[in-house]
Parts: structure tokens; sequence; C-alpha cells
């Protein structure tokens, strides 16, 4: 899922609370204990999907799925990351039971008609009886703004631009939630960056972008130039070697100065500029430049810094 998906793991590792609540039913309480880590879910290679939660004073693990659509691959990929989980669990506690675990995959886009509420991979042999796993769907971009803001927390805010209902009015409030819900500057950064990466996808063609980024800009000007966040993500992705998730990222600050996605001669440059310069001067450029000057600076040779 490229920026989307290291995003949304930005946010989750700062608001585990916040996540898991959203999954445990109501009138239960819930702690939060942190992410399972291990070396054995590291081979898996995608950390930060799983929270040692006590519900009712009893073990709990949640197993969260971010996904841009619900593919025929992601039944394999909950099976395969919870056979990871199972014996990770299992060897860091030896001859104690196994937390109870409960997967949710998050739905970001796909068809207009509504996802089944579970999704399950049987492995059992035809005619015999079920042996697999089951799990948990949840479609956010099929939820209205109502329901996400019903979740009670920020958190939860970013993906409004995915809502079915989305609109312009319906997203000022959304803005104005967030800046007063947010802890820090920094916090809200973090959540309307969020907000941006999550308009993109556009699941309903609602074509919020523009709108949205004015929002942002009026509710505290020049904000968006100034976020770690970005810069953060890139040197993430650089770092786990996803140089099609920094692509992704920069493709789409480069489409909402341009209103279009970067030809491969473009986003060739973007990336060269980013390694070559470090990621601040790339975001100033195409944040700041307008559209015929940062086509021209992108067509000029690279300078190693």
């Amino acid at each position: 899922m490229g920026d989307a998906d290291i995003t949304l793991r930005h946010l989750a590792r700062r608001r585990p609370g916040d996540l898991a609540r959203a999954f445990v039913p109501e009138g239960h309480r819930t702690e939060v204990l942190g992410w399972v880590d291990s070396q054995v879910t590291n081979i898996e290679r995608r950390v930060d999907k799983a929270l040692r939660l006590r519900i009712d004073g009893e073990p709990r693990v949640l197993h969260i799925e971010f996904c841009f659509a619900l593919r025929d691959d992601v039944p394999d990929r909950v099976f395969e990351y919870l056979g990871f989980l199972f014996t990770a669990l299992r060897l860091e506690a030896p001859g104690e039971s196994v937390p109870p675990i409960e997967s949710v995959v998050v739905v970001l886009s796909g068809r207009r008609r509504r996802l089944p509420a579970t999704g399950e991979r049987s492995t059992a042999w035809p005619g015999r009886p079920f042996s697999g796993v089951h799990f948990r769907i949840d479609a956010v971009y099929q939820h209205t703004i109502g329901e996400l803001q019903a979740r009670g927390s920020v958190l939860w805010l970013v993906f409004t631009p995915l809502a079915r209902n989305a609109t312009a009015a319906a997203l000022q409030d959304v803005v104005a939630e967030i800046h007063a819900g947010a802890a820090t500057a920094a916090e809200r950064a973090e959540l309307y960056t969020a907000l941006l990466v999550m308009a993109a996808i556009d699941p309903w063609g609602h074509n919020l972008m523009k709108e949205l980024v004015n929002m942002v800009e009026d509710k505290e000007e020049g904000l968006l130039r100034r976020t770690p966040i970005i810069g953060e993500l890139i040197t993430e992705a650089e770092q786990r070697g996803e140089e099609k998730a920094i692509a992704e990222l920069l493709g789409r600050l480069f489409a909402r100065r341009i209103g279009r996605r970067p030809t491969a001669e473009e986003e060739r440059s973007i990336l060269e500029r980013a390694r070559a310069s470090g990621p601040g001067q790339v975001e100033d450029a195409l944040l700041d430049l307008d559209s015929e000057a940062l086509v021209r600076w992108l067509a000029e040779p690279v300078r190693s810094s």
C-alpha cells in the first residue's frame, strides 16, 4: 500500500489504545500492554500488527491488517501471519497457553456493494468440517463520517475522506475536530498528513484533495510545509528498502501540486533528488514551487549536495 501503509502504521504506534478499543465490545475493561515484537514475527517483515491486550483481566491478542482492497490473497496473508504470530507467542512462554487471537482486516477501498462482516481461509479437504481461520472485516470506506466519528478518537477521523458520504462541508468539521483533539502541534501535523494520504485513495471519486489541502492550510498556515512526518516516512521507507513506497509518497505530493501523476522520468528525478539532497529539499519543492517551476526543476540535472 505504499505511503498509506507506512502512514497508518506510524499512527497506530502512537495510538494503540484508540485502535484496539474500536474492536472490543462495549462494556469490557481494556488495557493495552504493547505490540508483539519477536524474531519469529519479524521473519514475516510486517511488524506492529499484533497488540497485546488485557480484557476484563484476561490476556488477549488483536491482529490488525490494513489493506488497500480485499484482494483474493488477503485471507492467505492473514493465515500466514497468524502462523508466525502463534509460533512467536508459544515460544516466548513455553508451557503456557497462547492467548486467544482476534484478526481484523481494515479495508480502505473496493467494490461499492457491502463487503461481508467476516472472511475466512479454509485449509480443510472438500466436504470435511471447517479448518483454517476466520477474520473480521472492517471496510472503513463503506462507513459514514458519523460512524467513524462515533469511534471517539482523532485516529479514526483520518479515515473520513474514505467515507461514502464525505463532502467538503463535512470534512471542514473533521479538520476542526482534529485541530481541537490533537494533543500537540506535531500530532496535528501527523493526523493531517494521514488525512491527506487517505484522501488520495478516494474510493468513491469524491475528488476532495484540493479542498482538503486548503482547509488544513487555512486552519494552520504552513503546517504541511513544516510537518516532520513526510521526511520520517521517506526515511523509514528507505531503511526498509521500499523504493516503491518512496515513489508513491513523493508521487502523491507531486500530484497534489500538478494535478496529475508524475511521468516515469519525473518520478526517477524525484527519487534521485531525495537521495542526493535529502527529503527536506524535495518536500519544499513539491509543496512550494508552482506547476511550471516544478516541472522545470525536475528536468534539470541532479547535482549532489
